[in-house]
């Protein structure tokens, strides 16, 4: 009966050692699952804060230049433009990190600043391929569209947010290749880039509604009491809907920085057009004494494009304690909008 007894608590007491070995393994396991956890954290938290590096202003001229004569193609009118088109385009795709607009996966899932950026330059390449296709390379409305151009447009408005079936990336390199194409027929003289003053006047107006739109989005960052702009005097006015009334309106705190980037990027992308615009339009600048309106406006945006050393965007009030970084960049974005109003009308007067 001892005996008995003697093995039963034998058995007992290696299932209750078995059962503390268990416990151990699972232990060791879930402190070994949990170190992996923090090690990829860490990790992809670095690469995050690489990859939300804004890329950095290129010399539009000399970048021309060395892609003409690396493609062996000849430098005309219009080159310049079209190839800063091309390459601010092409930044969006190759820049660390690539494109993260459309990402699923850590960590361009969990960033939202670059992404904003991207949509920002993807608005004016936006606004310059479609003034390419209808303005800059037509010499009058009744004129034929260029087929490059007519192919590049709608392949730049594809939706920035496909992730596949097309992807979005895919969809921006068939555009570039598209400009690409015309650069080499513009060289070979087969196509036609007009540097006319109502040709640039178009899409200088487009950008000013693009700058326009932005300073009320930005300024919006402290709450705006806002007269209705959608009312009209006169008798003859009609109204095809609901008027909105006068009321407040407060970008929401969560989109704030989101506006922010998008106004950068924006910025970033119209500084190096309105470059290329200074070479391949410098006659018509100098006949309408508009250079000098040029090289402030660009000054303007390129202020913009200063380094933010506050690792958030501050939402102070205008007089408060804190930095308002959406006011400040507000101040940029009105004051290049103002030139770009003085600039059109330069260019209106005969």
């Amino acid at each position: 009966m001892l005996d008995w007894k003697n093995r039963a608590t034998n058995s007992l007491g290696g299932a209750d050692k078995a059962s503390e070995g268990d416990r151990s393994g699972g232990s060791l396991i879930a402190r070994a699952l949990g170190g992996l956890l923090g090690v990829y954290l860490l990790i992809a938290l670095v690469v995050g804060w690489y990859w939300s590096q804004e890329p950095s202003a290129f010399q539009v001229q000399q970048h021309a230049q060395n892609a003409a004569q690396q493609a062996q193609r000849q430098m005309v009118t219009g080159y310049t433009t079209v190839e800063t088109l091309k390459q601010v385009a092409t930044t969006l795709l190759d820049k660390p990190g690539g494109y993260l607009s459309n990402d699923l996966a850590p960590p361009g899932l969990w960033l939202d600043n670059m992404p904003s950026w991207e949509y920002g330059v993807l608005v004016q390449v936006r606004d310059f391929s479609r003034a390419l296709r209808k303005d800059f390379a037509r010499s009058q409305s009744q004129s034929t569209e260029n087929p490059d151009l007519a192919k590049a447009e709608p392949r730049f408005h594809f939706d920035n947010k496909s992730w596949a079936l097309p992807a979005s990336e895919s969809e921006y390199r068939e555009g570039i290749k598209s400009l690409d194409r015309y650069l080499a027929n513009l060289s070979e003289k087969n196509a036609q880039f007009y540097a006319r003053a109502d040709n640039l006047n178009n899409w200088l107006g487009d950008a000013g509604t693009r700058l326009g739109s932005l300073s009320q989005r930005l300024s919006a960052s402290v709450g705006q009491v806002r007269l209705n702009e959608n009312l009209q005097i006169g008798n003859d006015a009609e109204e095809s809907g609901l008027v909105g009334r006068d009321g407040v309106y407060e970008t929401p705190w969560l989109q704030i920085d989101n506006v922010f980037y998008e106004a950068r990027g924006q910025a970033w992308a119209l500084a190096h057009l309105l470059r290329a615009i200074e070479v391949d339009f410098a006659d018509v600048l100098a006949k309408k004494n508009a250079t000098v309106s040029v090289r402030q406006i660009i000054r303007e945006l390129e202020a913009a494009q200063a380094t933010l050393w506050s690792p958030m965007i501050l939402n102070g009030s205008g007089y408060g304690i804190l930095a308002n970084h959406s006011l400040v960049m507000a101040n940029y974005i009105s004051r290049a909008n103002a030139g770009l109003i003085d600039l059109r009308q330069l260019l209106s007067q005969g």
